[in-house]
């Protein structure tokens, strides 16, 4: 990868990425990215780019997945496209719903801001699933783009088919009236039928052990009860059938209201995103995944003292984030480099106001990737981070 300036603290190296293309994800070897007016594949982490397609509405992608096939899965607010021969072509891929029927976005009230259907939160998504990839994931919507239905999403051929796994209610907190986030007038989304209403997903990860899914969502509790839910989910596959069951829903000042949720030996790993009224039940916790309802029987591994919902674990090593409007610190990183035994924090002053997200598994060269959002979800910057060992 074209090298920017190196810097270190005791845990890690870290750089910025160059400013374009844009690295939106990455994989192995192998990282997706867009310019305004194109998208772009690395075989080489970025060093070079020797795939590119025209694509004009490059620069409102917000979520894209490189999958073990070479398929790549990226969406714009609303639209979802798959390619399955290196950018020589893409697809365009309509979503079907619960019922098998094709899954149409709303006409939005602002055609500016049709809603965030598919961005998502982690950098994690996609599991093998009894020897099949499955991409699963939700939606993190109705802050900024337009208001947007929430839903858990699903495809088990590397993106060609894209299906709903769950639906969430319709939240009289978030209908579209072109605002950024939604409002409590304006047109209702989301699923009738169903009485549990987020503001959106969080999370979505797998645990192989219990060869089930969790889900947590937020954010408040307003007049149609808690918007922060945990959710289990187990697929059927011969049948093409989903079992979601909600496990707990709590206040947000509370350790569920929360992300990076990540499974280690069967062990449930998270941190937690509370706020809201006084005291915050906050911190990195682990649990066996029957505990998550008993509180007493959660461990707690570090408390940072700020509102997060960015962490991934991958080889002992533990990175998460803090949320920059909440945080003391300007691009607050948290890490441990022995599986939770030993704990920093470092403030990366030098990038501003930044919220660390999206945090991607190392390429085959070390880095992790991550965005760097400025406030909590605007786009802005790319970073990586290469571990030290411990």
């Amino acid at each position: 990868m074209p090298q920017t300036q190196i810097a270190e603290t005791d845990h890690f190296w870290y750089r910025l990425a160059p400013e374009w293309p844009y690295i939106d994800s990455q994989r192995d070897n192998k990282a997706f990215g867009h310019t305004y007016d194109e998208v772009m594949l690395s075989e080489d982490n970025g060093n070079t780019w020797p795939h590119k397609l025209a694509f004009p509405n490059a620069r409102n992608i917000t979520f894209s997945c490189i999958l073990e096939s070479g398929n790549v899965v990226f969406t714009t607010s609303s639209k979802l496209y798959v390619t399955t021969d290196n950018l020589q072509t893409c697809e365009y891929v309509t979503v079907k719903d619960l019922d098998g029927s094709d899954y149409i976005p709303h006409t939005a009230h602002d055609p500016d801001r049709p809603g965030w259907y598919f961005h998502t939160l982690p950098g994690v998504n996609s599991w093998d699933v009894n020897g099949t990839e499955m991409l699963v994931w939700g939606n993190y919507c109705n802050v900024v783009g337009g208001a947007a239905p929430v839903n858990i999403y699903y495809s088990i051929d590397g993106g060609q088919t894209v299906k709903i796994a769950y639906a969430f209610g319709q939240n009289l907190r978030t209908r579209d009236n072109g605002s950024p986030g939604g409002s409590a007038d304006g047109t209702l989304l989301g699923n009738p039928d169903n009485p549990v209403c987020a503001r959106h997903v969080h999370a979505v990860a797998y645990n192989p052990v219990e060869d089930a899914f969790y889900a947590c969502t937020g954010d408040g509790t307003r007049e149609q009860g808690h918007e922060c839910h945990w959710l289990r989910g187990t697929y059927e596959h011969d049948a093409d059938r989903w079992d979601w069951q909600v496990i707990i829903s709590d206040y947000s000042n509370s350790r569920y209201k929360a992300g990076g949720i990540t499974f280690v030996d069967g062990e449930l790993y998270w941190i937690s995103d509370s706020n809201g009224p006084e005291p915050h039940d906050r911190g990195i916790f682990r649990c066996a995944p029957e505990d998550l309802a008993r509180p007493e029987a959660h461990t707690l591994l570090f408390n940072p003292q700020v509102e997060s919902g960015n962490m991934i674990i991958q080889d002992d090593v533990i990175l998460a984030s803090h949320c920059a409007p909440a945080s003391p610190m300007d691009t607050g990183i948290i890490v441990s480099t022995d599986a939770g035994e030993t704990w920093a924090q470092y403030d990366l002053k030098e990038f501003g106001k930044r919220s660390p997200t999206r945090f991607h598994e190392k390429n085959s060269e070390g880095w992790f990737r991550m965005d760097l959002r400025s406030g909590w979800v605007e786009y802005a910057d790319v970073l990586f981070i290469k571990p030290k060992e411990s």
